[in-house]
């Protein structure tokens, strides 16, 4: 049976009901650890701190998941591919920090060839803005200038691709990409892994393995491996302002 958590009420619980164990964690379903609770701030950065992320549909409760392997990129073993190397060197393009947020989780959420829904429901998007808010969740973002739609001699810029995900400690979460042009997401995510190298940061959490996160570098290691490394990672100090990244 799936543990049940209590909503989160700053006004009567003096802590968080607190989440299982993650060795408590179904294997049956793929890392499923329990339901309920809330997306609060608090709660979220216990869920992070912890190894444990949400995912669900807008129709289901709260679910709660701790995958045992983990899908991690040691930010060391980021591979660059050469056609990836070439598309950087062409410089056509920006990477910003914190931006547009909100508009990142839009379009990722926003639908996708061959995918039936998303799981980055409104409540998603207003949980993970409050923690951007708070300065723990992050976007990386791909921008380019172009011909505006519009027609005539005008150039906007353009938000093509990118990620977010969560910072905790020299940790990062990542959540989800998305890219509107070739290589865009891919062109964020090499910054990203870039900075956090430069700055010592131990892993980016990818949560679950693909090949696409493979070819990039991504290796599955064992869960009790992960929560090892949270345990002393997300203690220690991260980046101070992620806008200065850019």
């Amino acid at each position: 049976m799936i543990p049940w958590l209590r909503q989160y009420d700053p006004d009567i619980d003096p802590d968080i009901d607190p989440f299982p164990p993650v060795q408590r964690a179904s294997r049956e379903y793929n890392g499923l650890l329990a339901a309920g609770g809330d997306l609060s701030v608090p709660r979220l950065l216990a869920a992070y701190r912890h190894g444990i992320f949400p995912w669900f549909n807008p129709d289901e409760p709260i679910l709660w998941w701790s995958p045992d392997p983990r899908m991690v990129l040691f930010p060391h073993e980021f591979k660059l591919s050469r056609s990836l190397r070439k598309r950087l060197a062409r410089g056509d393009y920006q990477v910003r920090v914190d931006t547009a947020f909100t508009r990142v989780m839009r379009e990722c959420a926003a639908p996708r060839e061959g995918a039936a829904g998303t799981w980055i429901s409104e409540a998603m998007i207003q949980a993970y803005t409050a923690l951007h808010l708070a300065g723990h969740a992050h976007s990386i973002e791909t921008w380019i200038r172009a011909e505006s739609p519009k027609g005539g001699n005008e150039v906007e810029e353009m938000l093509v691709g990118g990620l977010y995900g969560v910072g905790i400690g020299r940790v990062f979460f990542g959540e989800s990409m998305f890219m509107r042009q070739t290589d865009a997401s891919k062109i964020a995510f090499a910054h990203l892994a870039g900075w956090l190298r430069q700055h010592d940061y131990a892993i980016i959490d990818c949560q679950m393995s693909t090949p696409h996160l493979a070819s990039l570098g991504a290796r599955e290691i064992p869960r009790s491996e992960f929560s090892e490394l949270l345990a002393r990672f997300t203690l220690e100090p991260g980046i101070f302002d992620w806008t200065k990244l850019a």
